[in-house]
């Protein structure tokens, strides 16, 4: 990969508003050169419902949704955000497919390179898991308005 394109990736993820907002310039360089390079086409699932995953996406480029009660309640998520994180976290099963929108682009990082990195970098570590859950947080209470908005909507016969 050309020094152009890293640092077009670099700027992306560390741009991304919905991202993992806590990492550094620094951070960004690690994992870039750790990470491996992968292409999706439409379709294609980046995480399956109900199997461990064994790492975390970083979108590059393209579009995925999160399918968690099939493809009518996706959530779409787009470069610079984050994906199977979930399951790197409790190490259970997958809650939702992610699914390939049109072409996609991502950094994988497999769960043993994130902790060894983790080990070395104790920083990079606390900074990556404070992004996380600001990420978890954020979609969390989207989840709780959009609940409370069809409740609100729904009138009450009782």
């Amino acid at each position: 990969m050309s020094k152009a394109t890293k640092q077009e990736n670099l700027s992306i993820l560390a741009g991304a508003k919905n991202g993992l907002v806590y990492l550094t310039a620094n951070d960004w360089a690690l994992i870039a050169d750790k990470a491996a390079k992968m292409q999706f086409k439409s379709g294609d699932r980046l995480v399956h419902k109900d199997r461990t995953t064994p790492g975390v996406h970083l979108l590059l480029k393209g579009t995925a949704s999160i399918e968690i009660g099939g493809p009518n309640k996706a959530r779409m998520i787009g470069p610079g955000e984050i994906c199977g994180e979930i399951s790197f976290l409790d190490e259970l099963p997958a809650t939702a497919d992610v699914v390939a929108s049109g072409a996609v682009e991502s950094y994988f990082l497999d769960r043993a390179t994130l902790q060894s990195m983790f080990e070395l970098f104790p920083h990079l570590g606390s900074r990556f898991y404070r992004s996380l859950a600001t990420i978890l947080s954020r979609r969390l209470r989207g989840m709780i308005s959009a609940q409370g908005a069809t409740k609100a909507a729904t009138p009450d016969l009782g």
